[in-house]
């Protein structure tokens, strides 16, 4: 049915020899059709993994639960989040789990080390154990409890597919990004629900979010507190802070999506063996060759002694 041909998106170029290549695609598109692409998916669907944040979180603007909660754009920022567990996150995530009446308990997220290298640095001196509230996807979840709570859903099962939460998100995100056909599901790395689509429709959905005066508070979280969206080396934290107009989110896969909010274009990009540092490289020149933003990286392989023996190549 399928028939994806990822190309050659990076090189890794020791001395005079090619010591890494790395598959991938790119893709740029409006609000209306694909501009340019470099390999072909094929319509191919991949998992969303952390990029649906930010398209399940409108129905925390269409249920009214920043009216509700009274929510500040830190604590709207959060649910979009992958954070690195710093306490600039979960105290964000404290005072949003106050206000809706719960406690961390109700957390389904499971528990994992914090992406922030500092944080866990310090954990490890102090002998702390790590919290449900420093989970990545921690905003997520509490940003679903809050549905569920002022909708009278079960607070319980809001993780099962079947749940009144998880059908409405399946629902909203399917008609953000303009799907006309079912795709596979699975559960993410934190048990929630996380759908698939070709790369197209998400860049469609993050236009009807982002370009869509209606949620404007959720573009506003992530203009206004991109280290609240990610945190320490995050690189969607880095391409907001060092840009303008310019929104970023990362996802697990090797996922990262890019608006411009001027333009009212989006790209994205997925390499296919999800390696991090090629994601990185891939993204930031492909802001400077769309004349976007200039972000700061170093495009040169360096021994430990400081000596340039290679450099990466983006194609």
């Amino acid at each position: 049915m399928f028939n994806p041909r990822p190309e050659i998106l990076v090189k890794h170029l020791r001395g005079t020899l090619v010591e890494e290549e790395h598959w991938g695609f790119r893709i740029l598109a409006d609000s209306e059709r694909v501009i340019e692409s470099t390999g072909e998916t094929g319509h191919y669907p991949f998992y969303l993994r952390s990029c649906e944040k930010p398209l399940q979180a409108a129905l925390l603007i269409d249920y009214g639960m920043d009216i509700k909660y009274d929510m500040s754009e830190e604590e709207i920022a959060i649910c979009c989040a992958s954070h690195t567990g710093e306490s600039v996150h979960t105290e964000i995530e404290k005072i949003l789990l106050n206000k809706i009446g719960l406690d961390e308990n109700f957390l389904k997220c499971g528990l994992h080390k914090p992406l922030s290298k500092s944080e866990c640095e310090r954990m490890l001196l102090s002998g702390e154990k790590e919290t449900l509230l420093q989970n990545n996807c921690a905003g997520k979840h509490i940003m679903m409890l809050g549905l569920c709570q002022m909708n009278s859903w079960d607070l319980e099962s809001y993780d099962n597919p079947e749940h009144p939460l998880q059908i409405k998100i399946k629902e909203k995100v399917t008609e953000l990004c303009r799907l006309k056909h079912r795709f596979p599901m699975t559960k993410d790395g934190c048990g929630l629900p996380v759908m698939s689509m070709p790369l197209e429709n998400i860049l469609w959905g993050y236009l009807n979010v982002f370009t869509n005066p209606r949620y404007q508070k959720i573009t506003n979280a992530f203009l206004n507190h991109p280290y609240i969206i990610g945190g320490e080396g995050r690189l969607d934290t880095k391409i907001i802070e060092n840009s303008k107009n310019i929104i970023a989110k990362v996802g697990a896969g090797g996922l990262c999506v890019v608006v411009n909010l001027e333009k009212k274009e989006a790209f994205i990009v997925k390499i296919s063996d999800c390696d991090m540092k090629t994601r990185e490289a891939v993204v930031i020149k492909s802001l400077k060759n769309l004349h976007w933003a200039d972000i700061p990286f170093d495009f040169l392989i360096k021994t430990l002694h400081g000596e340039t023996v290679g450099e990466i190549v983006v194609l």
